[in-house]
């Protein structure tokens, strides 16, 4: 729908209502010296068809080719049903604000109610919320409740967790007189038992790992969250990869106290870096001090299922020192998107979908192992990514790739400068046997 500007006799109607003659005495105000009274150095205005050609023009300047990408990282190639697409750009989910009058947002509240139980059943937890900004933020709220219930003042993290993740908890913690310390990780990729036993005390509020970890390997959940529970500290998991939970054990029935993540793998496609969905659950016990908002589900004078916001413990809602959390909106369109996906493939769909990614992650890794120069970084179990090292430059394998069209992975080497010349794969549904193939050709004829 093309704009449309407003017209000279327009503009004079709504200055003579508010009883100005000009625009600038909108803006007395301000101080002399802090306008600009000049003409701006700006290009003349263009009509809407010589904007589309200048635009066409400049766009008809790229080239362009397709890649094949082999990029996760959290941030993950997922096929997505058309049924997504469709569904979520109907005019009744996109045009709704938040839902702050339940009698005409009925359809808004069911889907977060849905999206919540969803998340529940996944994460095996009690409560779950109608989701935060992103996985990164969703962490260090995570961080800031598990302070908010011990009153203790540590907060250990892995560091196997996302490194922008990491920094994001930083970022969160830095001004709140809080202890962020880093676990380090064994030679299989997960959790250093040793380091973990050593840090983890009276003062720990919370121990947080991520599961698949940013290296791809997965958790033993259980033993983290039974020596995290010795010392009376909180079981955080995050999860950054939710496509695992269709098989792996739930967190919660391993005993994590609360599950944070990124959602973007349900049916939000990759999109140059947004937008994404967090997402947090935990047990009942800890409601008071969980963040966003919750939808319920309840009666009307009627009698009739019908949902409400339950619970809303944002800033914008109560008073500010007393809020949870500090974040005034929630990612409601693309929790719909993911609700949409996930009951699209059901129970066994999201199990066929998460065990089409071990299978084809495995095989890749399997054979990335047979070539000469190249060896796998880590002996930890893996889900859909795996770190492999190089004894060449990877600068030199990866233009060689690119030379080929492939993107082959995320070197790790700037996050993590002990993993020297290594480097991040990611393997999906996305990706086919053939794509697989391809893609290990071309690396052996690199590390030739």
């Amino acid at each position: 729908m093309s704009y449309i500007s407003l017209s000279e006799k327009d503009k004079k109607e709504m200055l003579a209502k508010i009883g100005i003659s000009s625009v600038d005495e909108l803006f007395q105000c301000i101080p002399d010296d802090l306008k600009v009274n000049q003409k701006l150095d700006v290009p003349e205005a263009l009509t809407e068809p010589e904007l589309t050609r200048q635009i066409e023009e400049i766009a008809n300047q790229n080239s362009y080719q397709q890649f094949l990408s082999f990029l996760g990282a959290g941030a993950y190639s997922h096929v997505i049903p058309s049924a997504v697409d469709y569904l979520s750009s109907r005019g009744e989910f996109i045009s709704p604000y938040t839902p702050y009058q339940p009698e005409i947002s009925q359809g808004t509240l069911q889907i977060i109610f849905e999206f919540q139980t969803l998340i529940c059943q996944l994460t095996g937890m009690d409560i779950a919320n109608a989701s935060l900004y992103d996985g990164a933020s969703g962490a260090a709220e995570a961080a800031l409740m598990a302070h908010r219930i011990k009153s203790r003042r540590k907060i250990l993290v892995a560091k196997s967790i996302h490194p922008q993740y990491r920094e994001v908890i930083q970022t969160y913690t830095r001004n709140l007189e809080l202890s962020v310390e880093e676990i380090d990780f064994s030679d299989r990729g997960e959790v250093d038992f040793e380091d973990l036993n050593k840090k983890l005390d009276e003062d720990t509020a919370a121990v947080l790992i991520q599961s698949p970890n940013f290296f791809g390997v997965i958790e033993h959940i259980d033993h983290i969250s039974a020596l995290t529970h010795e010392r009376q500290a909180l079981s955080v998991v995050v999860v950054a990869e939710p496509v695992s939970l269709g098989i792996l054990e739930t967190p919660g029935n391993q005993g994590a106290d609360i599950v944070t993540g990124e959602g973007q793998s349900f049916g939000l496609p990759l999109s140059f870096g947004g937008p994404y969905l967090g997402f947090m659950a935990c047990q009942k016990e800890f409601l008071r001090q969980f963040p966003g908002r919750i939808a319920g589900e309840t009666k009307d004078v009627d009698g009739k299922r019908g949902f409400v916001l339950t619970l809303s413990a944002r800033e914008q809602h109560i008073r500010r020192e007393r809020a949870t959390s500090n974040i005034c909106t929630n990612q409601a369109w693309c929790a719909l998107r993911a609700t949409i996906f996930l009951e699209l493939l059901g129970k066994k769909g999201l199990k066929e979908l998460a065990w089409q990614n071990i299978q084809k992650a495995n095989y890749a890794r399997n054979r990335i192992s047979l070539i000469k120069g190249i060896e796998p970084r880590f002996r930890g179990a893996c889900f859909n990514e795996f770190i492999i090292e190089f004894e060449k430059p990877w600068a030199d394998i990866d233009s060689f790739l690119q030379e080929k069209g492939i993107i082959g992975g995320l070197c790790v080497t700037n996050s993590y400068p002990e993993l020297s010349n290594c480097v991040l794969v990611c393997v999906t549904e996305s990706h086919k046997k053939e794509d697989i193939d391809r893609f290990v050709d071309h690396l052996e004829e690199a590390c030739s």
